[in-house]
């Protein structure tokens, strides 16, 4: 059976290119382009990984990780974040809220992204 991956992104061509690379890679992948969305869908669905942008219409993802992390039913849900802010503040603030990952997108190559994940699986 796939793992079972959601991905929040809200920019179009970012989001196809992560999804032909996670279907590649034999994930089942479900999206929503804004925050509030992808909580309703992650609650519903309980996948086995988020990735998570921060810069989101509707709901901040630290918004996002915030209620992923306080709520019984997907506290132990990784989130591997994938953002442009790519502060120490802010990789710390996320880290911190329980994400399991930080990536800044400008600097991460999706089929690293994607070794990465299978890793997390093994």
């Amino acid at each position: 059976m796939p793992k079972k991956i959601i991905v929040v992104e809200d920019d179009p061509l970012l989001l196809k290119a992560l999804n032909i690379e996670l279907l590649s890679n034999d994930f089942e992948v479900l999206s929503a382009k804004d925050g509030e969305a992808g909580l309703q869908l992650i609650r519903k669905e309980k996948p086995d990984l988020v990735l998570l942008d921060l810069v989101l219409p509707k709901m901040h993802g630290f918004e996002v990780l915030k209620s992923l992390k306080n709520d019984k039913n997907t506290e132990e849900i990784p989130v591997i974040i994938l953002s442009n802010l790519g502060q120490f503040s802010d990789v710390k603030k996320g880290l911190d809220l329980g994400a399991k990952d930080y990536y800044v997108k400008a600097s991460t190559d999706l089929s690293e992204l994607s070794e990465k994940i299978k890793k997390l699986f093994v």
